[in-house]
């Protein structure tokens, strides 16, 4: 019976990367001589220390840009809320979201059984497989999720006949 898998994956390499691209370019502009802006990557969550507010919007639009670059989607990115750090420095936390979580599953769910499709959906942890018995049948179910107003960025795996 074919099937197919329907994730929410980052690589994390690659965000790891996109954090060194990010230092490196600070190190090297003019605006940034002299401050404490710093970035860290560790366990999904990204860490950026500015002078102030102005340096950590500019930090942050040159992140996204680099992760972009790097194939990490801007829905996969999860702003906390700014915190004052030593001194007039602040803080921003950005979280990569991966896997998809039960309310965002349930929902997809729902959309597929309401549109009629002849396939099978089950939640599977932090992810969901689509099983049918035909071929066709599999790939409308992938155009009609894609088709979704969906802010995660999903993938579309291990496709099997």
């Amino acid at each position: 019976m074919p099937s197919f898998d329907i994730v929410s994956e980052i690589n994390l390499s690659e965000a790891g990367n996109a954090v060194q691209n990010v230092m490196r370019e600070i190190a090297a502009r003019y605006d940034f001589k002299g401050s404490k802006a710093k970035v860290d990557l560790a366990e999904n969550v990204i860490t950026i220390f500015a002078d102030d507010d102005m340096k950590l919007r500019q930090m942050r639009e040159i992140l996204q840009g680099h992760l972009q670059k790097r194939g990490v989607e801007p829905g996969s990115l999860d702003y906390q809320k700014e915190e004052p750090a030593a001194g007039q420095s602040v803080r921003q936390q950005v979280k990569l979201k991966e896997g998809i979580d039960k309310d965002l599953a349930k929902k997809i769910v729902k959309e597929i059984k309401d549109a009629k499709f002849k396939v099978q959906v089950a939640i599977q942890g932090d992810e969901l497989r689509v099983s049918g018995k035909k071929r066709d049948d599999l790939q409308e179910v992938i155009a009609f999720v894609k088709g979704l107003k969906i802010e995660q960025p999903l993938q579309f795996k291990n496709f099997r006949d």
